[in-house]
Order: C-alpha cells, then structure tokens, then sequence
C-alpha cells in the first residue's frame, strides 16, 4: 500500500473489552490472523499470543497491560487496543476508553453477563462509545443464543440487535432502533449501510455476532461489520493529542501513549499542556524526540504521525495519562479508584527513600496505584484495586527494580466528606509572614470529588493571590480529619483573605488555606465514606443460606435469588471490607463450586463510623503536617491560637466575632456549629452575599385556597405586622440540657416543658410563635397544625422535616414580617440567611428564655403585694378579654383546621 493511500484511509481505533476469561486475547489473535497480519495463530494457554508481550502475561495466562496492533482492511485501518479483563486492572482499561472510536465488547457465552461487564458497559454510556458485541464460547455446553440474546436486551440494551441473522430480519429489528431508520425502512424495505453505521455512531443500535474466537467462528462477521458499520471520525487540521498512557520499553525510555486527535504530529515538534485553566507553573513545553508505531511488542519509527494515528512518543518528560496535548482537551477524572491500602515491607538494609523513588515510576505509569509516604512512620503504602494487582506488583518490582519486597496487612482506603456547609479561617502569621484565608465548605453531589470555587472581591484580595489559593488547594488539598482520609464530594469557595504588602509570600496562603479547610472540618459535621462493591455470586443451591447470611452480617443488600438449575445465582452490593477476601471463603465452603465477582460500585457512608474510625487511630488535633490551629503574631513574636477561638482573632471584619460584652462562647467538639447573636448576622450576610449574590425577598404568591393576603410592601418598607419566631422544637430540646435530661426518660414530658416555657414567653414578648416538630417518619401522616394555648404548634407531614418546614416558613412569611429562627442547625441558618430571616442559636435563645422567665418572675413579684393587686387583677382581665376576641390571629403555613387542646 502506497503512502499517498495510506494517508487518505481511514483510521478507527477499537477497543476490546471484557470479563476476565470471556476470550477477549484470544479474539484479538482471531482478528490480527483472520485480517491477514499474522500467520499462525498464537494461544493464551500455549503462551504465545501476539499481544501478550509481557512474561508475566503469559505466565498468568491474563492481560495486564492494554496493547495495541494495527490491522488494515479494505478502505479503513483499524488500530486495536486490547486492554485487561481482571477488575484488579481497570484502571488501565478505563484510561484506554478515552481515545476509543468505538469498543467490542466480549461477553462469555458460558458465563453470560458477569458484573464487571456490566460495569464496561457503564462505563461505555459515560465515555459515549458505540459498541459491538461479541458473544464467545459459543461452540460449549450450555449456551443457548436466545437466550443470550434476550440478556443482552434486557440488561444492557433494547438496541442489541443480532447480526448474524438474515438480512431482512436484521433491517426490521435495526430499524426499531430509531425513527429515521424506521420511515426509510418502511418507505424503501432496506437499510443502508450508512444508515446503520448512523445507528451505532449514536448508540442507538449494538450489533450483536455469535461464534467461537478459538475455532475462528464469527470472526469473519465481525471484521466485515467493523469495516462496514464502524464510525468513521472527522476531524479538526489543528494538531490535538490525547496521552493515555505512561511506559518504559526495556531499555528504560519513557514513552507517552497518545492519539493524535487532529492534524499532524511530527519529530521534533514542540508539545505543550497548555490550557486556559492550567496553573502557569503546571505548563510545559518539550519536544518529541521520537515517534513509533507498535503492533504487539515490535514498532516501526514514523517521521509524522496523521490524524486518528495511536503512537507512541519519546522525549516528553512531564506528560500523564488524560493530559489533552494541542488543541485537545484533558480527559474527565477517572471513575474507578484503588479501594486498598498495603504497607510495603522492604529488604533489610535498603533505604526507604531510594525505594520510594523507583515505586514512583510506576505510579507514574499507573496513576490508579497510589504511593503514599508516611513520613511520621517512615513508611511507604500503595493503595490498589485488589489482592491480583498485589502479586503482579510484588514480581514487577522485582524484575524492574531487583527489591524483593512483601506487604503487611492491608486495610481500607477511606474517604470523607460533610453533610452540612460550614465556614473555616486560617490565619498565618509568623515572624516576617503574613496570610489569612477564609472558605465556605459545602457538601457536594456523590462521585462529584473535590470543586473549587472564588467569590471573593478583588478589591479584598487580589484575582493573582486567590488564583495561587486554589491551585494549591486543587494540587495538594488536606485530609480529612476522621481518620486522614482524602477529601471528595466537596466543594470549596473561596470567600475571604488577606496578605500584606511586604511580609506576604505564596508558601504563606499555602499555610492558611490548609489551616481554613482544617479549621472548617473541626466545626463541621463529618462523614466516613468506605467503598462499596457490585458482587455476582454464583454457587450450589444448598449453599445459599450460607451466602445470604454472610452477605447480611458484613451489611451487603441482595437483590432476589435467580435460581439456575442446580446453582443459585446472588447480586447485590456490600462493603468492600467485607467482600474484599469473600472469594477464597466462597471456594471453601462450596468446595470449589462457587464463584464470586466484584467490581467498585462507589463510596457509601460507613456503617460503623466510630469503630472504623478507632482502628485508624488518628488524631487530627496532633497531626502537625495539617493543622487546625493558627499564628498570629503580637509584640513581634508569633503565638498559636486554638481552632475553635480563630474567629475572635482574625483581622477581616466578616468573620463571626464575639460581641464586647457578650460572655465567651465555647465549642465542645468538631461537631459544633457556629453561634452568635442576631446582630452579628450582618457580618455573616456579607459572606453569602459575595458567595451567591444579593439575598432580595422573594414575591409570595398565596395558593389559590389560602386567605386573602394584604398587598406586598415596597421593597424598602420597615416589616409590618407581628414579628414571626419559628422553633424548630427537637433541636431545641436536645440542646437544652434541662429538657434534654427530661427526653431521655419521656420525650412529650419534654416537649410539654417547652412548650409551657415558649407561651410564657410569647406572652410577655407578644410575638407569634410556631413550633416545628419532625414527625416525618411516621408512615402516612397527612401533617398536623394544633393551638397550644397562645401557641402554632406544627407536627410536619411524612416525607417532610422540620428543617424542610422552616425553610419554606421564611420564604412565605418573610415578605412582610420580621421573621426569626431558633436552631442550632448550621446547614438551616445558612438557608435562612438567604431567605432574608434572622437565626437565633440555641443557647442565645436559651438566654432569652431565661431571661424572660426572670423578667416575668419579678412583675409577679412585684404586682403581688397587697397595694398593687387591683391593677393587676384588671390587667389580666383586659389580657384575658383580647385573647378571646382575637380571632384573626396569622395561620402557620399549610396550616389545618386548628384544634384546640
């Protein structure tokens, strides 16, 4: 073939994908040969397959590096990448997704679909590759194509339409698949090719083959489907690249993996990451020193490497897998992570550093295996997939590096996270030092990881100063405070800071911004995140109850039983913890029989957050590396100032401060919300303000069966009417220590005890007060709104909290009335705060209380002697006289028939 026809054929790169021992190696040799580019057809189990080019590979008879091998065929050049099977692995399969045209996927004909399948297909809908399918082993015992079919159609896809049936039948069913299809179908009787190639480019339709790659059965039809149906991808004259892969070929040369996306790549150009986006000092600029195109382990040099071309590229120093390279973006974070921490136990006399540096070239190579140095310890961990990438690594370091290495126990990689926002101020100021930060954390979505935010006035911190923040923080964000573990579903803004003209230097923000994010989580609500698993357990019927009660003891959920003959078949989804070394107790007690797959469904909330959290043992009030605490300086000498007294110190004004006069409030734990006084909601108004804009009152528009409401005031018109208090009841109980005492023994003795302190108070205050208690957990509770003498008492529907109530309270009242809220939640004064509302916290409420049952307590006093009994007499009659006459009193909202007690 001449190059001038080379060039105007078209590249499509194709992925092979499957379950382990689904046959997928063996299909690639069926392929290469069948295409014409080998001439025997190597075997896995004879160790002499084309692209098992490693020796461990053919040793342990699975794929364990994705390779690639270009086989031309008529008119289109396909470039197949063969990537692992084994779960352990994915995390290599899952960086090959991102430069595929399209995927076959290999589903065991045995086996069916296996949950590590299932999750390649997943993960094909986030990447958005069209797929073929292959359905192998078709020549053993047991596999019934109709129903494998069915399967496939009901567990992946309706689109899978099965190819090697006539044509008329194939055009019928492809036509199904999509409404243009369909009238051309009914209007002509075919199909064309491009119609149908059309079809899989949008994943609307998944052509289906059946055979046996080992007795070359199929394989023909899917060569001509792939060269019929497969999309042909357009692209740009500017140069793109995307690198998917870091290596080194035997002589130790680094090599970068990459797809050439658009335009032309040749020797010696000059390559750069840089990105609007990429922080200056994460920019780079190298050439490319070399260019080779592989087939198996052998390569040929190229001069120039072509739009769509797969390469390989030496002399780039600084790339890593994703990077987008050109006018190519970087690829979206991974979705599988290593779930498994392993300490690395070294041969006695060698040096931990030097160790750590070659561990780093693999985890180079693979990003999924993460090297962490524990420098307290001095020890070395790696977190991975599982107990198979554990041996592989234990050989592969030995052969590389000559370290003959072992692993102590391994634990579990955890995560953490909030449940509620929380704001955290770091200030550091030692010496000739100077930075102050302040963030607002905010719990984000699952899976969302780390965001990173800036609403902070550049006027209060220059745009440079902010920037270099949040690098850092994106770069090298602190661990949680549970147990150390990295942070994820997260997002942090930017909101408040401060440097100094002369003493300010960027490794002094890199100090206050870890101390803000400490500081943060030490008063927030957090959570202990651990992995979970997808598990596909198949085993004898009589081992059932065996199974079900281990999977409901390590806290696993099953989906009902699928019997199988003689063989039962279990799915559902557990803890890693516990499935982790499931698979060796699965083949003991099923004498063989039994078999189990796992694949990383994400993260869950830990069951036994205290218990696992002991295990660890840390201790985030001593872990110097990332403290809580900040420095400020006084009389030219820096002093350390705990985390919970920062905001008394800090030098910007819109932090929670404590009032002259006010007594000192303290915070008992890392759990404890902020409080304050409503006065101080200014200063803390100017921070949601810069975060999520103005807070402007809401028109309410009354529902169609309330009572007619008084027009609106103008927008800056004083609050007319009564001023509103909302008590979301159970916090204040809990809070109280009086009423928390009564609750442990009879929750309505305490709830009674509030209420008779809360008409006292509404009487001298003359307020309208609503209590607000949970009641949505009780199955079918339409929802309640009783009188309690002067008092709305609100018992929320199902379905619907307290704090949920509130929030839509101040939203509907706050548009002419002074509305107040007394909580502790933090996660509802924020919300407040935005409707327009004051909060009161829970121990400034208590003072309130007390102190008008003092006021009260003294008028008592006062009136009840014998010369001033008259007056009061009369007092209480007029009182008396208007509550009976009042009768227009403001209804809570979505209040009922009042009821009178």
């Amino acid at each position: 073939m001449d190059n001038g026809m080379k060039e105007t054929m078209k590249r499509v790169c194709v992925g092979l994908l499957a379950h382990v021992d689904a046959g997928k190696t063996t299909l690639s040799e069926a392929l290469l040969y069948r295409g014409g580019c080998l001439r025997t057809l190597g075997r896995v189990d004879h160790q002499d397959a084309f692209l098992d080019t490693e020796t461990l590979e053919r040793e342990r008879g699975i794929t364990i590096f994705s390779k690639q091998a270009v086989l031309p065929l008529e008119n289109v050049e396909l470039q197949l990448l063969d990537t692992p099977g084994h779960a352990d692995f994915s995390a290599e399969m899952e960086r090959t997704l991102q430069i595929l045209d399209c995927a076959v996927l290999v589903v065991s004909g045995t086996d069916g679909l296996q949950s590590h399948t299932r999750t390649l297909w997943r993960l094909l809908e986030r990447y958005g590759i069209p797929a073929f399918i292959f359905v192998n082993k078709m020549d053993l015992p047991g596999a019934d194509r109709a129903a494998l079919l069915r399967e496939l159609r009901e567990r992946l896809s309706g689109g899978c339409v099965d190819f090697g049936e006539e044509t008329k039948a194939v055009w019928e069913n492809a036509a199904l698949c999509g409404e243009e299809a369909l009238t051309a179908y009914l209007e002509t009787g075919a199909l064309s090719d491009k119609t149908l190639a059309e079809l899989v480019g949008a994943r609307k339709l998944f052509p289906c083959f059946f055979g046996s790659a080992l007795r070359l059965e199929g394989v023909d039809a899917l060569l001509d489907g792939l060269k019929r149906y497969a999309p042909r991808p357009s692209y740009p004259s500017a140069f793109g690249a995307r690198v998917y892969k870091i290596a080194r070929d035997p002589q130790g040369v680094r090599l970068t993996f990459l797809k050439v996306t658009g335009g032309v790549l040749r020797v010696k150009a000059l390559l750069t990451n840089r990105h609007p986006g990429v922080p200056e000092e994460d920019v780079w600029e190298e050439k490319a020193d070399q260019l080779r195109i592989y087939s198996g382990a052998k390569f040929h040099p190229a001069e120039e490497a072509g739009a769509g071309t797969v390469c390989a590229v030496a002399g780039l120093s600084r790339t890593r897998p994703g990077e987008g390279l050109g006018g190519e973006t970087s690829a979206p974070a991974p979705v599988l992570e290593p779930v498994l921490s392993y300490r690395v136990e070294l041969p006695e006399g060698c040096d931990p550093g030097g160790a750590l540096s070659r561990l780093r070239q693999l985890e180079e190579e693979d990003p999924m295996l993460r090297v962490v140095w524990n420098d307290r310890l001095r020890e070395i961990h790696l977190q991975l997939m599982g107990e198979v990438q554990l041996e592989i690594l234990r050989r592969l370091i030995l052969d590389r590096f000559g370290l003959a290495v072992e692993f102590g126990a391994g634990g579990i990689v955890y995560r953490e996270t909030i449940t509620a926002p929380a704001l955290g101020a770091g200030h550091f100021e030692p010496l000739r030092h100077y930075a102050e930060v302040r963030l607002l954390l905010e719990p984000g979505p699952g899976g969302s990881g780390l965001v990173f935010a800036a609403a902070c006035p550049e006027e209060e911190l220059s745009w440079d100063w902010q920037r270099l923040i949040l690098s850092q923080l994106r770069a090298s964000p602190p661990p949680g405070i549970l147990t150390g573990s990295p942070l994820t579903d997260l997002k942090i803004t930017l909101v408040g800071g401060r440097a100094h003209e002369k003493h300010t230097e960027g490794g002094d923000f890199r100090q206050a911004a870890c101390r803000a994010v400490r500081q943060g989580l030490a008063g927030a609500e957090n959570v202990l995140l651990e992995p979970w698993y997808d598990f596909h357990l198949e085993l004898p019927a009589g081992c059932l109850g065996r199974a079900m009660t281990d999977l409901q003891r390590m806290g696993g959920e099953t989906d009902p039983c699928q019997p199988a003959g003689e063989e039962a078949v279990l799915t559902g989804c557990g803890p890693a913890a516990g499935l982790r070394n499931y698979a060796a107790e699965v083949a003991a007690y099923t004498h063989g029989q039994g078999r189990l797959s796992c694949s990383l469904r994400g993260y869950e909330p830990c069951a036994d957050q205290a218990a696992a959290a002991a295990a660890v043992g840390y201790d985030w009030r001593r872990d110097t590396d990332y403290p809580a605490d900040s420095v400020f300086c006084a009389h030219g000498t820096g002093f350390t100032v705990p985390w919970d007294q920062v905001w008394g110190y800090l030098h910007t004004a819109s932090a929670p401060r404590v009032e002259a006069g006010e007594p000192e409030r303290t915070v008992s734990g890392p759990r404890a919300a902020y409080t304050g006084t409503a006065e101080q909601d200014a200063e803390l108004m100017a921070i949601f303000e810069r975060t999520y804009g103005p807070v402007k009152r809401r028109e309410f528009r009354p529902r169609e069966t309330a009572r007619p409401e008084a027009p609106a005031p103008a927008a800056d018109a004083p609050p007319a009417g009564p001023e509103y208090l909302l008590v979301d009841g159970y916090n204040i109980i809990f809070a109280w220590d009086e009423l928390k005492r009564v609750a442990a023994d009879n929750l309505d003795a305490a709830r009674k005890q509030l209420l008779d302190l809360l008409c006292n108070y509404q009487g001298f205050r003359k307020c309208v007060v609503i209590v607000v208690f949970d009641a949505y957990r009780v199955p079918g509770n339409p929802g309640e709104a009783t009188r309690y003498h002067n008092l709305h008492v609100v018992y929320t529907k199902e379905s619907q909290t307290a704090d949920a109530y509130i929030e839509k309270a101040t939203y509907e009242i706050g548009r002419g009335h002074r509305v107040r809220v007394a909580t502790s939640d933090g996660a509802e004064q924020l919300i407040i705060w935005g409707h327009g509302a004051l909060r009161v916290s829970a121990s400034a409420f208590h003072e309130e209380v007390t102190q008008v049952g003092g006021q009260i307590a003294a008028i008592l006093d006062r009136n009840n002697r014998p010369e001033s009994r008259q007056p009061v007499r009369a007092a209480m009659d007029r009182a008396l006289l208007e509550n009976a006459q009042r009768r227009e009193d403001p209804e809570p909202p979505e209040g009922k028939t009042v009821k009178k007690r």
